[in-house]
């Protein structure tokens, strides 16, 4: 279990962006360039325009990192895969609102299960869908990109989201984190985290930058 505040800053490298023939050597290169989290994100190309990975990529990671596994699953039906992705060692597990579940069944299995549970939700869908499952989860992700490929650019229209969210979380005595996902880099950085966001996922910037240590150090001092 994460030991992490919503007060701390949190980079999480997203595996998308790294070199897939060298997984083991590209999850072990985030973790000692400074990253906190790995970001894993999984598409089944229904739910969102491509695939990327499933649970057994995750579980070989998982073999050989004791790195803190954030799973985001862009998939129509999270329900029907969610203890495949539980058994394959995930310590957060993110699903979307807008996906074919019920939402708060599979919040509850993901917390019953002994991980942490995040809820998204895409740039186009109101924050009133995420309202009513705040008390369940543990991190809240505002897709910054319309969720599907990598290297889009950020998406500033989507900050009064993470407002909102702090001022839900103020009111209701909550401590979810705030995650923002999609074109993060130094620049966009300083836009979010102003905002109220403490999880940043970042992908091209980190992993295809000519010194990753030195990239999620320049995004954390942003």
């Amino acid at each position: 279990m994460s030991s992490w505040q919503h007060t701390d800053i949190i980079i999480a490298p997203s595996l998308l962006a790294s070199d897939f023939s060298r997984i083991k050597e590209e999850t072990q290169r985030a973790i000692s360039s400074g990253g906190d989290w790995i970001h894993l994100d999984v598409m089944d190309g229904h739910f969102v325009d491509n695939i990327s990975f499933g649970p057994a990529i995750i579980k070989a990671i998982d073999d050989v990192n004791d790195a803190f596994l954030d799973v985001h699953l862009m998939i129509s039906r999270p329900d029907h895969y969610l203890d495949r992705f539980l058994d394959a060692g995930s310590d957060m597990i993110t699903v979307h609102v807008e996906a074919d579940h019920d939402v708060s069944t599979t919040l509850k299995r993901i917390k019953d299960a002994g991980r942490q549970a995040g809820l998204a939700l895409n740039p186009a869908t109101p924050m009133s869908e995420v309202e009513p499952y705040l008390d369940q989860i543990d991190l809240l992700l505002c897709m910054t990109v319309v969720p599907g490929f990598g290297g889009q650019s950020f998406m500033q229209e989507v900050m009064p989201k993470v407002e909102q969210a702090v001022t839900w979380r103020s009111e209701r005595g909550l401590a979810y984190h705030i995650q923002v996902d999609g074109g993060i880099d130094q620049q966009t950085a300083p836009s979010a985290t102003s905002a109220g966001a403490n999880v940043l996922v970042a992908g091209s910037s980190t992993f295809k930058a000519p010194d990753m240590a030195a990239a999620i150090q320049a995004i954390r001092s942003a």
